[in-house]
């Protein structure tokens, strides 16, 4: 498959590029997929951090198409790592349906950055949708509760995606509606600025820009608070 002008940008600035090999396909439920995957040694070379995300290349039609998936469990030892695919009529969902042990996938890491708060928050807050779902999940392994995540679903079954929120970690769940326009007033409504809490959005990009335009210039939270990133766009 040959790479687009998107690959070279990311080559230019520092992206490196690994080869995954399928290991396991398991369904999730009706709505998810996971794959365990050998990790072409990616984690030796990158190392690891919680929501940590890399770019899959598919061939769509002869033309290389991207896609950002979050590692799950990543196993620095073993050299793997799970992903968890949102299934719908697309290529990457395609793929993931179809893929069997041996099959691989071209990968490459650039833009994933997160840092854990230090000190830990004494509280946080999150939001997000079934995309973003898996980075919820490595947040909720890493910080402490109490805490209150917002997630978005637009099918039913996206709500019986298995999150490890914890004693302390509140999950309220709202449907898509009016663009997510429903997601963006229900939050903006509930926030409130603390200088001890942290921020994490990850929803649609129009989403995720009127939320983190709120937090910041309605509430002033301070931007060293706040970590957000535009999972899709419509």
């Amino acid at each position: 498959m040959k790479r687009n002008w998107e690959s070279v940008v990311l080559k230019a600035f520092g992206g490196k590029d690994f080869r995954l090999t399928v290991l396991a396909n398991e369904p999730i439920n009706a709505r998810y997929q996971r794959l365990r995957l050998n990790d072409g040694g990616l984690l030796a070379a990158c190392g690891v951090h919680p929501t940590m995300w890399v770019r899959l290349w598919f061939d769509r039609d002869g033309k290389a198409h991207q896609r950002a998936f979050t590692l799950v469990d990543p196993s620095p030892e073993l050299g793997e790592f799970s992903l968890e695919f949102a299934l719908h009529d697309g290529t990457a969902a395609r793929w993931a349906q179809a893929a069997s042990p041996g099959d691989t996938v071209d990968a490459t890491v650039q833009g994933s950055a997160f840092v854990v708060p230090d000190p830990l928050p004494a509280r946080w807050y999150g939001v997000g949708d079934a995309a973003s779902a898996p980075a919820l999940n490595s947040l909720f392994d890493t910080l402490p509760a109490p805490a209150t995540v917002w997630l978005e679903y637009a099918h039913d079954e996206e709500r019986e995606f298995p999150l490890r929120a914890r004693s302390g970690h509140e999950v309220v769940w709202l449907p898509r509606r009016d663009g997510g326009a429903h997601l963006v007033s229900t939050v903006c409504s509930a926030l409130s600025a603390a200088p001890e809490a942290f921020y994490w959005v990850a929803a649609e990009a129009a989403s995720t820009r009127a939320i983190t335009k709120h937090l910041r210039r309605t509430l002033g939270v301070d931007k060293a608070q706040v970590n957000s990133l535009a999972y899709w766009r419509t």
